[in-house]
């Protein structure tokens, strides 16, 4: 049995993260990745639907994927490189509360992620049925797509096959697209997508796949935290669905053990699971920090994208906050006109009581750079007549940011 000062299972944005950040930090690090490193995101997930988003057909979007997925797994291997680390390449599990495998530490970090989270329909067995994953092993652009959800994997990759001259048909349960973006932005998005000849059935239960008539299936109907039965002989709470059990600190119910990422199934992105890995390894380490979690911006890649920070108008409703609402658009916008992307809209909402800026949520050419900017003024407590004030340059879309603070 081997002793080291911290234990990693799963080497995904969170776990090789957390590793590269504790040995920098002089902690002796064991890292545990069963497959290839960089985990969901990296190799079938946001990294090569990004390829995808940004390619002109299906034919550059493969050979693109090709060259860009090795190239960033080599960068993530070069961190696990370090002294200080120990990649382990073998499926992790736990013996007892402190042990996995062969390695014994006082503290161990859990990022195992997410997997895909199929409904209960019938017809799941039938060979035109994929997950993201299987879609984008494709070698050919089916001419039928149909989507099952139309959640942020199920928009992505409708606009992106439809792009790529596919028949795309989405099919979803709830009334809108996008459920944790503004109502309004969601359904402007959906309709502006409509015009582009994607094909939405809102409101609608599937019965049987079997009966969809389409030459591929896909079932983009969430992700689940993957918890492993192992877990149980590590003593900490969890649940299959949920995922694991965590405090502020993202430690478990069992003191030196973490979870960090999907698994802990509060926010599953990758942003939210590098910076929940830093604020494990600092209670680790005794040292406090600014993070804050309950500001945490997302983006949805399909053309043009969205992205939001905060709640949505309807939430504001709901909690009954007092609040304004104040809203800019693309098309006034002089770079967007210049670049031909005259196509989206922007709100931002902020307190009535101080001015403190609420959120904002936005569809349109690069409105996740625009929403990471609203992101930094609220982890600053900034108000609107303080955002006034900042300088933005011209011509750029970020003033979209600024004429909306000024309406």
């Amino acid at each position: 049995m081997t002793t080291t000062d911290l234990i990693i299972i799963g080497a995904g944005p969170g776990g090789y993260r957390a590793a590269e950040y504790a040995a920098k930090k002089g902690l002796k690090v064991v890292i545990f990745e069963a497959e290839n490193v960089g985990g969901t995101c990296l190799n079938v997930g946001c990294i090569p639907t990004k390829t995808y988003v940004h390619s002109a057909t299906f034919e550059e979007a493969r050979e693109r994927m090709a060259q860009v997925v090795p190239q960033l797994r080599s960068g993530v291997e070069t961190l696990l490189s370090h002294p200080n680390i120990t990649l382990v390449r073998e499926k992790a599990a736990f013996v007892d509360v402190y042990t996995v495998g062969d390695y014994t530490a006082p503290h161990i970090i859990i990022a195992t992620g997410s997997e895909t989270k199929l409904i209960p329909v019938a017809g799941l067995d039938d060979p035109r049925v994929v997950d993201s994953t299987g879609l984008l092993q494709l070698e050919t652009l089916p001419k039928r797509l149909c989507i099952i959800g139309a959640g942020v994997i199920g928009m992505e990759f409708a606009s992106v096959f439809r792009r790529f001259g596919a028949e795309v048909t989405v099919i979803e349960y709830l009334k809108e697209c996008l459920p944790a973006l503004d109502g309004d932005i969601a359904k402007r998005l959906r309709k502006y997508l409509e015009k582009q000849g994607i094909a939405f059935k809102m409101k609608t239960a599937v019965q049987n796949l079997a009966d969809i008539d389409a030459d591929i299936i896909l079932m983009a109907t969430g992700r689940k935290p993957r918890v492993l039965a192992d877990f149980a002989n590590a003593g900490f709470e969890f649940d299959e669905r949920k995922g694991i059990t965590t405090d502020e600190h993202f430690e478990t119910t069992v003191k030196g053990i973490y979870a960090i990422g999907d698994v802990n199934g509060r926010q599953m992105l990758a942003h939210a699971a590098e910076m929940q890995a830093v604020r494990a390894v600092n209670h680790i380490l005794g040292v406090a920090d600014g993070i804050r979690f309950d500001i945490m911006p997302a983006a949805i890649f399909t053309v043009p994208e969205a992205a939001c920070v905060g709640p949505t108008e309807d939430q504001l409703k709901e909690q009954g906050t007092a609040y304004t609402c104040k809203k800019a658009f693309w098309r006034a916008n002089g770079k967007a006109l210049a670049m031909n992307e005259s196509e989206g809209m922007l709100k931002l909402f902020a307190s009535q009581t101080d001015g403190r800026i609420l959120g904002c949520h936005a569809y349109g050419a690069h409105a996740s750079d625009i929403v990471q900017e609203v992101s930094a003024l609220m982890c600053r407590d900034t108000t609107v007549e303080q955002l006034r004030d900042i300088v933005h340059i011209h011509p750029t879309l970020s003033e979209i940011l600024l004429s909306a603070a000024e309406a």
